[in-house]
């Protein structure tokens, strides 16, 4: 029996390329067509050496295939994508086009009237470990964004159980590959070494994205988010820490109270392959290159706050290590395939 045909959209930006080298050892997919209208006609190996063994030319157009993931930018992935879906073929998303469900935030967030609202209701939301059944029938698959990965891993358990007030405040710390590779003053060398930070106080396009999905865990109290990202000077990694009071009678803010919060994460996750509930708080080093999202959650014993902490690859479990977990539950394969790899550790 032939291996699924899966092709890359837009190899030459970081998703695509991180895409390229994790499919390229897939030992159940068959990486067939890569797509970057920049470099069209090279060999993949003479844009990126470490690819030299994946024998494809990057072409302007997606071959034959049976799932295609895009890692184009916002508002012109959608333009690839939906040509894909009227042909039928299954479609892995990493940009924001179909992660919102509400049409009318696209302009104000990204800028531009989406193309094809009619697939939004059609689209899944990836994250697995809240959709799993969703993911596995689905066309089309919305990958998540890097923040809202950490953020909603890192709060979904208590948001959905309860023990936690709406008021909820959200510190993200990101590597500078988050960025992409369009050049940048912000994420040139001398500007980001030895330096740290904050950004999109007024509100960063992946705000609407938590909210929407905290929100949906718990629709009788819809969340209060204050969201503040920061860059700092690494190349992979997004540390999130976020706080919330505890709700009055949920949970006691004592000792006992956070062995009881580490257990009701513990069973939340229990049977998710890519989710480590820790009892100290985790590195983003510990992610580098894997698909594990580590999860710490405590309490403030001073203040009865909840504190979880959460650390990500952005690059893995952040877009394309996600993106193919919820490829693989789309073509029946067993989720963790071929996303088997440890972190690099130093």
């Amino acid at each position: 029996m032939s291996k699924p045909k899966v092709g890359i959209i837009n190899v030459t930006g970081y998703a695509g390329v991180e895409l390229a080298r994790l499919l390229s050892q897939h030992p159940e997919v068959a990486l067939v067509s890569v797509t970057g209208r920049s470099m069209a006609g090279k060999k993949l190996g003479e844009v990126f050496p470490h690819l030299a063994d994946v024998k494809l030319t990057i072409e302007a157009g997606i071959g034959e295939v049976d799932l295609a993931c895009s890692a184009m930018p916002h508002k012109e992935s959608a333009r690839e994508v939906v040509p894909l879906i009227n042909q039928g073929i299954k479609v892995v998303d990493i940009s924001a086009d179909f992660r919102l469900r509400d049409t009318s935030e696209y302009p104000s967030w990204y800028g531009f009237d989406h193309p094809a609202p009619q697939l939004l209701e059609k689209a899944v939301y990836g994250l697995p470990e809240l959709y799993r059944q969703e993911v596995a029938t689905a066309q089309l698959v919305a990958n998540p964004g890097c923040y809202p990965t950490g953020a909603i891993l890192a709060l979904a358990p208590a948001v959905k159980s309860g023990i936690i007030e709406p008021e909820i405040v959200i510190d993200s710390k990101s590597g500078l590959s988050g960025a992409g590779r369009t050049l940048n003053l912000h994420t040139h060398y001398t500007e980001a070494n030895e330096d740290a930070s904050a950004y999109a106080l007024d509100g960063h396009r992946h705000l609407p994205e938590i909210i929407q999905e905290l929100g949906l865990l718990r629709p009788e109290l819809p969340p209060s988010i204050t969201f503040a990202p920061h860059l700092v000077p690494m190349t992979r990694g997004i540390l999130t820490t976020a706080y919330a009071p505890l709700a009055s009678g949920k949970i006691a803010a004592d000792k006992k109270g956070r062995q009881e919060l580490l257990h009701l994460y513990r069973e939340f996750y229990q049977d998710e392959p890519f989710v480590r509930v820790v009892e100290h708080p985790p590195h983003t080093k510990h992610t580098w290159g894997n698909n594990t999202c580590f999860v710490h959650p405590t309490i403030d014993l001073r203040t009865g706050r909840l504190i979880a902490i959460s650390a990500i690859d952005n690059l893995v479990k952040g877009a394309a290590g996600q993106a193919i977990q919820n490829m693989n539950l789309m073509l029946g394969l067993p989720e963790a395939t071929g996303l088997g790899a440890l972190a690099i550790y130093p």
